[in-house]
């Protein structure tokens, strides 16, 4: 462990150092965690190994904590102190030189004194292997992720709709933590929330929160954060309502929230947690105390104890003692460590952190889908010859070629080098056609006249190619030709498309279509390759899903054959690296099929990562 700064963070003269360290190391034998960072620590009572610096040591605990920042780590050592929650290991690896975050995730996987896993990020190594090992992990243990640098500040430029897209957040990064279901929190703050939680309490088997409270304010409150956050506040059973009515006030609420009312004594907390933790139609419970002056905290804190203790099944139950954080000492003390937050709406958005990774959990393991009647090689060879003559987009026939390699074809099209070319494909194509022009650099054809619709015969698509290829070149883009289409009848318009992340390699992105993607930005994103359910999932987390289903008499759309293409673009993505950005744009989805109006595709050489990237 090297914990001593001035390497690769330094600047060149460092990074050499580094590299001769890391040689050094390899040679003997050895693995290196930093350089520049503030040690480890392992709370196992075989090991009591403290390499830090900190003042403070962690109670012993079952909790793996990873920090990618030295001085933070320290901070949260303290702070897991405070909460009462033990680590198993603290590891701070600085410029993970050798030991890596996929490394540790290896570890902790297989440690049996780990059962929660708590990572601070500021950079990966090798994403698409954090996902594979994290999608593995995940299924034994909960992974809790802070990701710092969620701006799109200093993220590559890039030409196409699907680039912007995924380009302008850290939405990629959204995208690898729920394929591999790793529970991404906004804040340490947040991630502890859930750590206490997942750390102490069984994972919730479903959504529906039962709330008691003292207050009807806190639970309102925490009523409209379940139901903010996704989860169910139902009805209570008449057979539970019962129970709660022979115990309770004529004006105490017993449906849900259950309002104790203020003077409630610590015996009614007893039986109401009681009642509503044996309720079938309850898979969580939380406990709301705001302090009155008869009845003590402590006592109220022993009644939930003693009633969680007599409950049929392991449920999770959540408490907020709106005095101070933390308190009673009994809930850290006693066996069922039931943890305690300040406010209502801390409470309900770690439960639903806690929901949303069970329901990941709970559904089967499905790998990529690899569709049918793929042509690889093909592809290859392909994007081989073009990207011989140089980087940049493909023609439109190669990129027809490429796509039908996959499966996926285009509405009937050819390609003309000139204004008369264009009107003799017009009377081949015969009806009305697109006229649409071919220019490198233009993006947006419709901001100078790039596209025309609903143009019939030689003469009109002619005269309108002339005045087309006048406007583009006003506007300082060469044409290089033009591309005549079949007309397409009327569909909903959809975007796929694959921009190649440098770090996470293809990103997958389906949203709403068409020329307003961008205002819209509806947009669903996965790493590729992708299974069925990565594909169904996209489509479902779109605002404009309904419209999909069929919104207010517009018939249903064929989902089934646009979750095939996602995984067709998948699975080139996934084949094919040279592609570093493809467009589909639009998609009309129909009741029956897809077509395909328009597809832009770049390609480059993609050289082969670095050792310490494929780690």
């Amino acid at each position: 462990m090297v914990i001593s700064a001035g390497f690769a963070e330094a600047g060149e003269e460092g990074r050499t150092r580094q590299e001769e360290l890391v040689r050094v190391c390899r040679a003997t034998g050895m693995r290196l965690v930093g350089p520049n960072c503030m040690g480890i620590v392992n709370t196992d009572p075989a090991v009591r190994l403290n390499a830090t610096f900190a003042p403070v040591l962690p109670p012993p605990g079952r909790v793996g904590f990873l920090s990618q920042s030295g001085a933070l780590g320290l901070a949260v050592m303290e702070y897991a102190n405070q909460l009462g929650l033990g680590l198993s290991t603290f590891v701070s690896v600085g410029n993970k030189a050798d030991v890596s975050g996929n490394d540790l995730l290896n570890y902790w996987e297989e440690d049996p004194n780990t059962d929660v896993i708590l990572l601070y990020l500021e950079s990966f190594g090798n994403p698409r292997k954090f996902s594979r090992i994290a999608r593995r992990a995940s299924r034994r243990k909960p992974i809790v992720a802070v990701k710092s640098g969620r701006t799109g500040s200093g993220v590559r430029a890039t030409a196409s709709h699907t680039g912007a897209l995924v380009a302008a957040s850290d939405a990629t990064v959204d995208a690898l933590f729920r394929q591999a279901g790793v529970i991404r929190t906004d804040s340490l703050e947040e991630m502890f929330d859930v750590a206490v939680l997942l750390a102490h309490q069984p994972v919730p088997a479903g959504p529906r929160v039962a709330i008691v409270t003292n207050a009807g304010g806190p639970g309102i409150l925490c009523a409209d954060a379940c139901e903010a956050e996704g989860l169910q506040v139902p009805v209570l059973s008449p057979a539970t309502q019962g129970r709660l009515r022979k115990l309770l006030p004529a004006h105490a609420a017993v449906s849900n929230p259950v309002d104790l009312i203020a003077s409630a004594p610590a015996e009614h907390y007893r039986e109401a947690v009681a009642a509503v933790g044996s309720d079938p139609g309850v898979d969580a419970v939380v406990v709301i105390f705001v302090p009155p002056l008869v009845t003590q905290a402590e006592g109220v804190a022993q009644a939930i104890v003693d009633a969680v203790g007599q409950w049929p099944q392991k449920k999770p139950v959540l408490t907020v003692f709106m005095s101070a954080r933390g308190v009673p000492e009994l809930l850290r003390r006693s066996e069922l460590r039931i943890p305690s937050y300040a406010f209502p709406e801390s409470a309900a958005r770690a439960l639903a952190h806690a929901v949303r990774y069970g329901q990941w959990r709970s559904r089967p393991l499905e790998p990529p889908a690899r569709p049918e009647g793929v042509r690889r090689d093909e592809a290859l060879a392909r994007v081989a010859t073009a990207v011989e003559r140089g980087a940049g987009w493909l023609l439109p026939g190669e990129a027809e070629a490429l796509l039908r390699c996959y499966g996926i074809p285009l509405v009937a099209q050819r390609f003309a080098p000139t204004p008369e070319d264009a009107g003799e494909a017009a009377d081949r194509l015969g009806g009305p056609v697109a006229l649409k022009v071919v220019a490198p650099g233009l993006v947006h054809k419709t901001e100078v006249g790039g596209v025309l619709l609903d143009l019939g015969g030689r003469q009109e698509v002619e005269r309108a190619a002339r005045e087309m290829q006048a406007r583009v070149q006003s506007a300082g883009f060469p044409v290089e030709g033009f591309l005549v289409q079949e007309m397409a009848p009327p569909g909903l318009e959809m975007i796929v498309g694959v921009a190649s992340d440098r770090h996470f390699g293809p990103v997958v992105a389906c949203g709403a279509g068409g020329v307003l993607v961008e205002l819209l930005r509806d947009v669903s994103l996965r790493l590729a390759p992708l299974s069925r359910r990565d594909a169904a999932e996209m489509l479902r987390e779109l605002k404009t899903f309904p419209l999909l289903r069929g919104y207010r008499g517009s018939p249903p759309c064929d989902t089934d054959v646009l979750e095939d293409l996602l995984v067709r673009v998948g699975a080139l993505a996934d084949d094919v690296p040279q592609v570093v950005e493809l467009d589909l744009n639009p998609v009309r989805v129909y009741q029956r099929g897809v077509r395909v109006l328009d597809a832009r595709i770049r390609v480059e050489l993609v050289r082969p990562p670095t050792w310490i990237a494929r780690r």
